[in-house]
């Protein structure tokens, strides 16, 4: 395993911009041949990064997906979400040479009376895999039943993940500045990342406290899950962050 540094440290640029692969497709073929369009318009866009997820398609599409960025050498780096079987994610991102992998939830929504063995098996995976961890604490869609406060599963989460991951409660809601403060607060200068409801009107305003965004539905041609990528809505959010990088430098 390499040695942990920051996980920003992989992106080129300040302030990256995440695009996501939901691997949609009737078939290996069609979900493949989409993913490749995908790719190449988050490259040619100024894109700093790619996260591929099982969420329209299954295991073994992901890996196809997962095998052609290993193979093509990317110009950005690149990442994978194994949503539900989080021990697959860090077999697929190990095997497939991924920079990063994401899991929606690493504290918070398991009985305290388990932390023991959710601490053995991030201690297991993460020994095993090189990439860099970005966790959820209180993600959208996520019990909560630790019985403690969102600042205490933070630090906890701290402790298992390289860059902590918000949303508010659903895929596509923005997430409030309220919620973005408050986990900075908490969490002070570990990185965080905005994974929910980016658009060009609020990414100047969340990354001026986060440090990185992940996005999915806002450049699809529906601004929903199910649409496909446009390479407009792309470069909408791609041309504010760079104003914004332009700004703090001035600052």
């Amino acid at each position: 395993m390499k040695v942990k540094g920051n996980i920003l440290s992989v992106f080129s640029n300040p302030k990256p911009v995440i695009g996501v692969i939901h691997c949609k497709g009737e078939t290996d073929e069609e979900v493949l041949a989409l993913a490749k369009k995908e790719i190449e318009i988050y490259e040619s866009c100024g894109l700093d990064g790619v996260l591929v997820e099982t969420y329209f398609g299954t295991y073994s599409q992901v890996e196809k997906v997962l095998s052609y960025l290993q193979n093509k050498e990317p110009k950005v780096p690149y990442g994978v979400n194994c949503l539900n079987v989080d021990a697959m994610g860090f077999i697929l991102a190990e095997k497939y040479g991924c920079d990063f992998l994401q899991i929606d939830s690493v504290g918070g929504h398991l009985k305290s009376r388990d932390d023991e063995s959710l601490d053995a098996f991030f201690d297991y995976f993460r020994e095993k895999c090189s990439a860099y961890l970005m966790g959820g604490i209180r993600f959208k869609y996520q019990p909560i039943n630790s019985g403690r406060s969102t600042e205490e599963d933070l630090k906890i989460g701290m402790g298992r993940c390289d860059a902590i991951c918000v949303t508010e409660d659903a895929t596509g809601q923005q997430t409030s500045m309220k919620k973005i403060q408050r986990f900075r607060d908490a969490i002070g200068e570990f990185p965080l990342f905005v994974c929910a409801g980016v658009t060009p009107d609020n990414v100047k305003e969340q990354l001026r406290v986060a440090d990185g965004a992940v996005v999915g539905s806002y450049f699809k041609d529906t601004y929903q899950d199910k649409g496909d990528v446009c390479k407009e809505h792309v470069l909408e959010v791609v041309k504010q962050v760079e104003e914004l990088r332009k700004e703090l430098l001035n600052d």
